[in-house]
């Protein structure tokens, strides 16, 4: 099914969906498989739901646009069973965030962590004089495999219908706050949903 795409409320705060990850890496690509299924769903007009696939640079240029929220989906090494979920709250210059791919220089443009990426935005942010997004989450999936190969694990892949859900839910959450803080200076709820995605592997 694919939802009808509305156009959004230009003032209303923005939140970027970004699913990272190299879909020829096995788990690697968690991030990318649960945005695929994301899309599927009807989300609020100001929300987008995007492949950044290994395009780390231009995530972090990307989030330079004036987004409120950003939730990175990512497979994330942090010692638990394969296929367990992690909610984590990041920011700029964040470092304990475990990729569950080796590190590598932060300008390389094929790979990137979210470590990596948010130290970039950092440095991008300093240099511009403008402002991170609010806030940055990363939904994280402990992988089995990063061999080489297409396809998930059978943990990883029986994790990504919950990673959509827990996405909905943080997305969800923001949205009610965001309408308490519109209705307390007197506008109305916004009703306008719509569905995005990008292709983002090269």
């Amino acid at each position: 099914m694919n939802p009808a795409m509305l156009p959004a409320d230009d003032g209303a705060a923005r939140t970027l969906v970004a699913g990272v990850g190299n879909i020829f890496l096995s788990d690697d690509g968690f991030g990318v498989e649960t945005v695929r299924q994301l899309a599927a769903e009807t989300l609020p007009a100001d929300v987008e739901a995007v492949d950044i696939g290994v395009r780390g640079v231009h995530l972090a240029y990307q989030l330079l646009d004036g987004y409120d929220t950003c939730i990175l989906v990512d497979a994330t090494m942090r010692g638990g069973e394969p296929g367990t979920l992690y909610l984590i709250e990041a920011g700029p210059g964040d470092t304990g965030i475990e990729e569950a791919t080796p590190q590598v220089p932060v300008l390389d443009g094929h790979r990137m962590s979210p470590d990596s990426v948010l130290a970039l935005l950092g440095t991008l942010c300093a240099g511009t004089g403008t402002s991170p997004p609010r806030r940055i989450l990363v939904v994280g999936c402990e992988p089995a495999d990063l061999a080489e190969g297409v396809g998930l694990s059978a943990p990883v892949a029986a994790a990504v219908p919950e990673a959509v859900r827990l996405v909905l839910r943080v997305l969800r959450d923001e949205e009610q706050d965001r309408q308490k803080d519109r209705l307390a200076c007197g506008a109305g709820p916004r009703t306008a949903e719509r569905t995005a995605v990008n292709s983002g592997q090269e």
